[in-house]
């Protein structure tokens, strides 16, 4: 009851439960020594630590000298974890108000409901031990402890674990909390995410599962890197899981009834209309009226005005860098037959590499097929098959991976490309080992894969198209 006067925001609610009980579990197991009524090491147990770190961590949940009590979680799987209010008032000014401030109640017993007792653990353990325990399905609960009961450090370091493990899957999802913890720099993160992978955000299932004001955000977004139809899907499929979490059969009539004003964020007239014909149009989410307007729209020389948006989202502008100085062509280069060409890079920022600028025949117009491929330390992080038609002329001609793919800062990745086609092409000369594009600084270097000449001096990958 205490627990509940001394929220850190009131706008708090707690996150989702977490998805498995493993993390329960084995801090459950880790902590069962300490929770009982000795410490196990005998009267002058004191003098085995020599710090004060030490024997406080002896003292985590730990009902040796314990004054107060907490009955964490949900009825049916609360858990009682001791607590010395001196430790924890000195870790929390939320604690230290609960037990030494002017409302302060002196309870034996604390009920905190809101909490699961995995993540109350673990905010203990860091205000007792100095050690931070996290993993990744009870980090966005542990988040909500350490924001109700102010241990910004704490706070921090959920923060970081989770920007750390951000992935398109699980990004609009994350955006939906970080908007509830009011953290700022991860919602960007997740916004970064979203932009330029946002296919993928799109067609997850986190995607279902966020509020409808995180939905109506992301369909105002005016840089996302995703097809208008895969947008009205993503939309179509989060107002089934609505219905269902409305207890609604997931009808037409009543997905648009969950949608409300946000249908008209979709912007349907900017289709081509052959998605608008076998999608929007045979979805039953428009109205009869809706559907001959954009109809209307698509093909009348005298167009009505649509209640929808028209113009096309621009989506994330596409950056360039280009590793070469000059290039240049001779009747013996460059010649491929199926061998490998690769160059490595590293970052200082993170970035998504959308694909690459090849260089096309020497020798006139030409098609080339070309098998493409990003890996880190080894490990395969991004790969295509496609085809590009050259003109002749020395312009670089881009390649595109089926998704971006994030690169981080720091670490090196290697590019490479196997193409097939015209045998004599333009290559690059007077390669550079760093380059600043925009904002990015890319470092370049050998790779071992290349077995067909290219290295940071010379040969192909004259650029890299990237989002930042």
């Amino acid at each position: 009851m205490a627990a509940e006067l001394y929220p850190s925001k009131d706008k708090l609610s707690p996150p989702p439960p977490p998805t498995s009980s493993s993390s329960s579990s084995r801090y459950q197991q880790q902590n069962r020594t300490n929770n009982s009524s000795s410490t196990g090491h005998g009267p002058h147990w004191q003098g085995l630590y020599p710090t004060i770190r030490e024997r406080n961590s002896v003292m985590f949940n730990n009902e040796v000298m314990a004054d107060v009590f907490f009955l964490v979680g949900p009825a049916g799987s609360t858990q009682r974890v001791p607590g010395h209010k001196y430790v924890l008032a000195v870790g929390s000014s939320v604690f230290h108000a609960m037990f030494y401030g002017e409302l302060a109640e002196d309870q034996e017993e604390i009920r905190i409901p809101d909490v699961e007792p995995p993540s109350f653990l673990a905010m203990l353990k860091y205000i007792y031990c100095d050690e931070i325990q996290l993993c990744a399905d009870t980090v966005l609960a542990t988040l909500y402890a350490a924001k109700k009961y102010l241990v910004p450090h704490l706070a921090g370091a959920c923060v970081a674990f989770l920007e750390g493990r951000l992935e398109a899957p699980s990004a609009c999802l994350l955006l939906a909390q970080s908007r509830l913890f009011e953290e700022a720099q991860l919602a960007q993160r997740c916004w970064e995410v979203i932009d330029a992978q946002a296919e993928l955000a799109l067609r997850s299932e986190g995607f279902r599962d966020i509020d409808a004001r995180t939905l109506e955000s992301i369909l105002r977004r005016e840089t996302l890197n995703a097809a208008e139809l895969v947008v009205f899907e993503a939309a179509l499929g989060w107002a089934e899981a609505e219905c269902r979490r409305r207890d609604l059969d997931p009808s037409a009539e009543n997905r648009r009834l969950v949608l409300g004003k946000a249908v008209y964020l979709l912007r349907l007239p900017s289709m081509p209309l052959e998605d608008f014909a076998n999608g929007p149009a045979q979805s039953g989410l428009l109205t009869l009226r809706e559907t001959k307007q954009l109809f209307l729209w698509f093909a009348a020389r005298d167009k009505p005005e649509p209640a929808f948006c028209c113009a096309p989202r621009p989506g994330l502008p596409a950056q360039r860098c280009h590793r070469f100085q000059s290039c240049a062509y001779r009747s013996n280069q460059w010649r491929y037959r199926g061998r490998c060409d690769s160059i490595q890079f590293a970052v200082d920022k993170r970035i998504f590499v959308a694909g690459f600028g090849l260089y096309g025949s020497s020798g006139g117009s030409a098609e080339y097929g070309v098998k493409m491929e990003l890996k880190r330390q080894g490990a395969t992080v991004g790969h295509g098959a496609t085809r590009y038609a050259s003109d002749g002329s020395s312009a670089t001609f881009p390649v595109w991976f089926e998704h971006p793919v994030r690169v981080e800062p720091d670490a090196f990745y290697t590019a490479s490309v196997v193409l097939e086609g015209g045998e004599l092409s333009y290559f690059g000369q007077e390669g550079v080992t760093e380059v600043q594009s925009g904002a990015v600084t890319f470092q370049f270097q050998c790779s071992s894969d290349s077995t067909n000449g290219t290295g940071v001096q010379g040969g192909q990958i004259p650029e890299l198209v990237f989002y930042a």
